[in-house]
């Protein structure tokens, strides 16, 4: 039987919303006496479950009763929505934060790559970088010494490894930061959704020396939004939602429940929809295709005209000058395939109604055959400095199918899957 090498029980993690502490001396006070005499968190018992679409409330569980069991040489993938208390979990894990109930027990040594710039001085070089975060898992200079050109090379950030860490990009950052934490040779390797930042030659090689690594003995932890990637790396997959394990498994049994849950949503209409974000000043009421016959439909072909119809209703005061409006394509997989936005089509909005609809009209659908699903982001940008304010967003907003068409006029059916570019070749 395979060594377990990290023992997680009945871990939970509590926040109170807004303040650091309970909020007040007597619940901070009544928190330390039953601390000291052993006893359960007395707040505990009245937090709700981290659902972050609802209001109100003054304490939250991002985690509740984990219970897990990891083996050494596992590779095990972590997915969930936003949210759902994967990152928490990660931390814990890595003794970033402590856990507000149960145990974690670790055989080894953990180095963990959270966040971009992870465990990084920034007025250190690259270089020092590399000898501080050895020195923190235990490693001699000399250990040190023997893996530093494999480190930079594999990095590709040598040209700067003189530099101070805090003139890198948010990408060198990230790898330097797998480098280190792959190549120091922990016991266990702990990786967020951070690789997303890197570029995908970067993506692609850090997979695979995330799998030299598990050949080796070692584990892996893995959190990603790529499901591509969980498939292709992971031994099994544990799935969370609202800070609860809902499913642990194989990839294949694990992946297909987090697709499923995460589109029984799509059957609920728009205009009932309660996990959406935003202020509210505009919702999107509806959403619907219509084909290249003028007719409402799910099911469009392959390199025919249509359009999507966002049906809106306006409740605040903006600017329609500083409307944006997006839609993420994603495949059945939950990969991005498109992004289609108003900025980038260079569309500004003249006139918004209190009622209304947004078109988006393609003269020949560039989707190759398969199943597809789509969300929504309605937003408000102020000026270019400012960060978007949040109207409406909807995942998971709807889906339509694809069949296969003869998109480039040749009388050939082209390939399912994907997204087609419009290319010429000679």
């Amino acid at each position: 039987m395979s060594e377990v090498v990290l023992k997680i029980e009945n871990v939970s993690k509590q926040y109170r919303l807004g303040l650091v502490g309970t909020g007040t001396l007597g619940h901070d006070l009544k928190r330390w006496w039953y601390l000291v005499r052993g006893k359960d968190d007395p707040y505990l018992e009245i937090s709700e479950v981290n659902d972050t679409e609802v209001k109100g409330g003054q304490y939250v569980n991002a985690l509740a009763a984990i219970n897990l069991e990891i083996k050494k040489g596992e590779v095990v993938g972590i997915i969930g929505e936003n949210g759902a208390g994967k990152s928490t979990l990660l931390k814990l894990l890595s003794e970033v934060t402590n856990p507000t109930t149960g145990s974690i027990k670790v055989k080894g040594k953990i180095a963990a790559l959270l966040e971009v710039g992870t465990g990084f001085h920034p007025e250190l070089t690259g270089r020092e970088n590399i000898f501080l975060n050895g020195a923190i898992l235990g490693m001699n200079k000399k250990e040190i010494d023997s893996r530093i050109e494999e480190i930079i090379d594999f990095s590709g950030v040598a040209k700067y490894i003189d530099t101070p860490v805090k003139r890198y990009s948010s990408g060198m950052k990230v790898r330097l930061g797998f480098a280190v934490a792959a190549h120091l040779e922990p016991d266990i390797l702990i990786v967020d959704e951070v690789l997303a930042v890197g570029d995908a030659e970067f993506q692609s090689k850090s997979i695979g020396k995330m799998k030299d690594v598990a050949s080796e003995g070692r584990t892996v932890l893995f959190v990603s939004h790529n499901i591509v990637s969980i498939k292709s790396l992971c031994d099994r997959v544990i799935v969370l939602d609202k800070g609860e394990v809902v499913c642990r498994g194989g990839v294949d049994e694990a992946v297909s429940y987090y697709l499923n849950s995460a589109k029984e949503s799509i059957a609920i209409p728009l205009c009932d929809r309660e996990d959406r974000q935003g202020n509210g000043k505009i919702k999107i009421t509806d959403c619907y295709f219509i084909d290249d016959a003028g007719m409402k439909s799910k099911e469009l072909i392959s390199g025919l005209s249509g359009k999507l119809i966002l049906e809106y209703e306006k409740s605040g005061q903006l600017n329609p000058q500083d409307l944006f409006v997006g839609v993420n394509f994603f495949d059945e997989n939950d990969i991005v395939q498109t992004v289609i936005a108003n900025d980038e089509l260079g569309v500004k909005f003249d006139e918004i109604d209190n009622k209304g609809f947004f078109t988006i009209e393609f003269e020949k659908l560039a989707f190759r055959a398969g199943r597809y699903h789509y969300s929504l982001f309605i937003s408000e940008k102020l000026n270019n400095s400012a960060e978007h304010v949040k109207l409406d967003v909807i995942q998971n907003a709807g889906e339509f199918l694809v069949a296969q068409g003869d998109f480039w006029g040749v009388g050939n059916v082209n390939r399912p899957k994907g997204f087609i570019m419009d290319v010429k070749m000679y």
